[in-house]
């Protein structure tokens, strides 16, 4: 099999509601935004990959790397891992075109991707990650209806100018939720995007002081709690607390990640295929990890193609303990996220995702609703 051609759409999908993302202050997202990339073969089997894309930023990038891909064998992944590494290397993140290759593959075997890479696992357990700062009684009514439609964690945004707002909102939530509920925290401080709103900048002191009082309220993890590449306070804080610290979804292939596992920054690593790695570079995070004894829960904010890459490497690994699962309505919900795709994906009676089982990625592309909402740029 070798791939013949590619298309890609710049694609505005409007949200039900505004959405107002804690890590983009100021800026309210009226649209799910993504590039498509589908890779195309001589056997007439299709590959799908997205990436964010809020204002078309990436649109000349599979133009660019179509050159790479033509007339080779889409098998050949640890050929493309090299070819995505030397676009890394000029400023360019292309792991997401990496995800189009293993649907081909999963579609070409007739298995679904985490089959092809392991299978240890079938479902998962969701946590629903919000993604807007809200008042803390409001937080607390979203908590309890979140519990109500069957998940067993919440995933909570504290990214506060003053501490006492950002423990407000967790207390109204464990004192809503009870203690039979799991919460994390995030507070999006390992890439800040500067320029729209104000937003808190933390150190190893506010760092401390904020998971010290987390510990009492009996939260699982704190993500991103400091700048991606500061390793020295990252250790220091992993060290101090008996909350799990997490991160590493910007972290940049499987070399950050030897850094974050080797000097302990992190007990949860949260790899995103689509953005961090690629999935076969993903599978090796997750090996590193397990031989350290750390857990690999992959994040998963983009959108459905997104979601559900990530989703096939849950599957394939034995270290990873829950989904994260974007859930903020009304502005963000699975119809939102998923748009691009012919059924969105939801939790089951027990709070599990499951994974799917058609070839490949699993998922099926609306092109009519790719081409309805998006311009092609290759």
């Amino acid at each position: 099999m070798k791939i013949t051609d590619a298309e890609a759409y710049v694609c505005h999908m409007p949200l039900a509601e505004p959405f107002y993302p804690t890590w983009i202050p100021g800026i309210p997202s009226m649209n799910n935004s993504f590039l498509l990339v589908r890779l195309l073969t001589d056997e007439g089997l299709d590959g799908f990959a997205a990436a964010p894309a809020f204002l078309g930023e990436l649109r000349g990038v599979p133009e660019l790397l179509k050159v790479f891909l033509v007339e080779r064998d889409p098998f050949q992944v640890e050929h493309f891992t090299k070819v995505f590494r030397s676009a890394k290397a000029v400023g360019i993140r292309a792991w997401f075109m990496e995800i189009a290759l293993w649907d081909l593959i999963g579609k070409a075997t007739g298995q679904p991707v985490y089959r092809l890479l392991g299978a240890f696992r079938d479902r998962v357990l969701a946590y629903a990650s919000t993604g807007e700062l809200r008042e803390p009684a409001r937080r607390a009514e979203d908590a309890l209806a979140i519990k109500e439609k069957g998940f067993k964690a919440i995933k909570l945004r504290i990214r506060s100018m003053d501490i006492k707002d950002d423990l407000a909102v967790v207390t109204a939530v464990r004192e809503a939720v009870g203690p039979d509920m799991d919460i994390m925290v995030d507070a999006n401080q390992a890439w800040p995007i500067h320029g729209f709103g104000e937003y808190p900048t933390w150190d190893l002191k506010r760092a401390m002081t904020e998971v010290k009082a987390l510990e009492e309220l009996g939260v699982l993890w704190l993500e991103e709690p400091l700048g991606m590449y500061d390793y020295d306070g990252l250790s220091t804080l992993t060290a101090s607390t008996s909350v799990g610290i997490s991160g590493g979804e910007l972290n940049n292939d499987i070399f950050d990640f030897r850094e974050l596992i080797n000097r302990r920054c992190y007990d949860v690593l949260q790899p995103d295929v689509t953005l961090a790695c690629g999935i076969l570079n993903g599978k090796k995070v997750a090996g590193m990890a397990e031989a350290a004894g750390l857990i690999v829960n992959p994040h998963t904010w983009t959108n459905g193609i997104g979601f559900a890459a990530n989703l096939q490497l849950m599957g394939a690994i034995p270290n990873c303990t829950f989904c994260e699962f974007p859930y903020d309505p009304p502005g963000w919900t699975p119809e939102g996220r998923d748009a691009m795709l012919s059924r969105p994906f939801d939790i089951d009676d027990e709070g599990f995702v499951r994974l799917p089982e058609a070839p490949g990625l699993g998922i099926e592309v609306d092109m009519e609703k790719v081409r309805a909402h998006g311009e092609k740029v290759l």
